[in-house]
């Protein structure tokens, strides 16, 4: 019977089901527990909730009314969208997509332990927020509340309202459709209200956190793990600076590019490296003489370790490339090059436009001791400047503290909170050895570094799954709100006998569920196979 098939909404996702008979209510008071089910009854709610929705009766109508409006519009455009991608969209990736954000999540998604408790919060949240959204709905139809129940089936969350359906049938269709729709309705203001805080997040966290300064880092690994440290701050990228974690993958990718388009061009060392026109320093001419000098072997490096292959280049426009087969390179052979250690470097005056402009007005002209030397480079083993400072170690915070007690000067604050290194080697796995976070904590309180990552991520999952929940539900599935919204629809819009109206509805339903798991399968395969 369809009394016995609507007595209350579960998980968000079950429709509202009809009140067995008093003996069994008695007995659904307690609490359920077994291997894969429990959940626990709340009933301290039921009276204020009821307060709240007949005080504010008028309003929260209207609210649930605009509510409807929403839901019917998703009801028909969520499963027009599904059918046209599912039978009519050659588009993979689009319908790769849409299926994610309808059910929630890829199945090739691989889920840490983290991601999991974030995911599961996340659900708990967003199924409370749909089920309190049916509930107040009721409550300002005048329908008493038996309880509100958090369960967890398996391994996952949900929640669930219980009320007396009967009452609910003797009312207007058109009531119905509100009370059917709040949920849904709750759901997408709700993904409104996290991107709207995701949004608004530098000026929420403005009192307590510096944001777009310089990238802060949270955890690092290798290769950059034996030159940075957890809360060190990212300044600039070969003289570039540094101001978000954007600028930083940017830039990574930009410099990856440029040595990839180098070794396809003329200014690629005949297949044995390329030299950087952007890079140039004054070594002094007695460093030379302590170099070896080594003939290059074809896409790698002979250099020991931390030492790297320099060849010498005579003053040139850093806007203009170098030429490899003209007179800039003084090598005599082109394929030797000049093994130097890298720490000897980094500190050196730079002859490529970087540093300070001479008296003659050349910024490239180093003295006559020095020669300009530039690095050269390989795809996988890239020469990059990195400045980072060192905002909360302990001696760093104590100078700052004395800097405003005394007149310690900032140059030295400079050197004791910060440095600049070399980094050789591959790119793109230096670019994702640091986890980064855009926020500096104000007070100095580093342990705060991992709150707005954290909030970040926790708002950027309950968005996905509230969304994931809202168009779910509007679906004409078994089990769903779309199958109650469509059969109260039909028989409040239509003037079809009520077999018509129940023939229609089964053949939707039976439709809609097929069409649902189609779509589930066929994502799954896309990513599988």
């Amino acid at each position: 019977m369809r009394l016995n098939r609507a007595r209350r909404h579960g998980a968000a996702r079950l429709p509202l089901r009809a009140s067995p008979p008093l003996i069994h209510r008695v007995m659904a008071t307690v609490n359920a527990i077994s291997c894969w089910y429990c959940d626990l009854k709340i009933y301290a709610l039921n009276e204020p909730l009821f307060r709240f929705g007949r005080k504010h009766n008028m309003i929260l109508k209207l609210w649930f009314s605009i509510g409807t409006g929403f839901g019917l519009t998703a009801l028909i455009g969520v499963t027009w969208i599904l059918i046209w991608q599912l039978f009519l969209s050659s588009d993979t990736r689009l319908s790769n997509l849409f299926s994610s954000l309808l059910f929630g999540f890829s199945p090739s998604l691989r889920i840490s332990m983290s991601d999991a408790g974030y995911l599961f919060i996340s659900t708990l949240v967003s199924v409370s927020v749909h089920e309190f959204g049916h509930a107040i709905a009721l409550a300002s139809e005048g329908i008493q509340l038996e309880y509100i129940a958090v369960f967890i089936a398996v391994l996952f969350p949900g929640a669930l309202v219980a009320f007396d359906y009967d009452l609910l049938q003797a009312l207007p269709r058109l009531t119905s459709l509100r009370v059917y729709c709040a949920g849904i309705w709750h759901n997408a203001v709700f993904c409104a209200l996290c991107g709207l805080l995701l949004f608004l997040r530098p000026v929420i966290l403005f009192p307590f956190y510096m944001h777009a300064e310089s990238p802060l880092i949270l955890e690092v690994a290798s290769p950059l793990s034996e030159f940075l440290s957890p809360g060190d701050a990212i300044a600039s990228l070969d003289d570039a600076a540094i101001h978000s974690m954007q600028d930083w993958i940017e830039m990574t990718a930009l410099l990856d590019k440029k040595i990839l388009h180098n070794s396809s061009d003329s200014h690629y060392f005949k297949g044995f490296g390329a030299v950087d026109s952007r890079k140039g320093y004054c070594v002094p001419n007695a460093l030379l003489e302590d170099g070896k000098n080594v003939q290059l072997a074809k896409n790698q490096s002979v250099c020991p370790e931390d030492f790297t292959a320099f060849v010498k280049i005579y003053c040139f426009d850093p806007s203009k490339s170098v030429d490899m087969d003209g007179e800039d390179v003084d090598l005599g052979r082109k394929e030797n090059a000049l093994c130097l250690n890298t720490k000897d470097i980094v500190n050196l005056e730079k002859c490529d436009g970087r540093g300070k402009v001479k008296k003659n007005g050349s910024s490239c002209m180093c003295s006559e001791d020095e020669s300009c030397l530039s690095p050269v480079q390989f795809p996988d083993l890239m020469w990059i400047e990195i400045t980072y400072s060192r905002l909360y170690s302990r001696e760093c915070l104590q100078l700052r503290s004395s800097l405003l007690d005394s007149n310690t000067s900032s140059d030295a604050v400079e050197q004791t909170c910060g440095g600049t290194f070399i980094f050789v080697g591959d790119m793109i796995s230096m670019a994702h050895s640091v986890q980064l976070t855009e926020y500096q904590p104000r007070w100095g309180v580093f342990l705060s570094k991992y709150l707005p990552n954290k909030l970040e991520k926790s708002l950027i999952c309950t968005f996905h799954v509230s969304l994931a929940l809202a168009l779910l539900n509007s679906l004409p599935v078994y089990f769903l709100d779309g199958e109650s919204i469509l059969e109260v629809a039909l028989s409040h819009f239509t003037s079809l006998s009520s077999r018509k109206t129940r023939k229609i509805h089964q053949v939707c339903v039976v439709g809609g569920s097929l069409v649902s798991v189609l779509a589930f399968l066929r994502m799954t395969f896309i990513n599988f196979f």
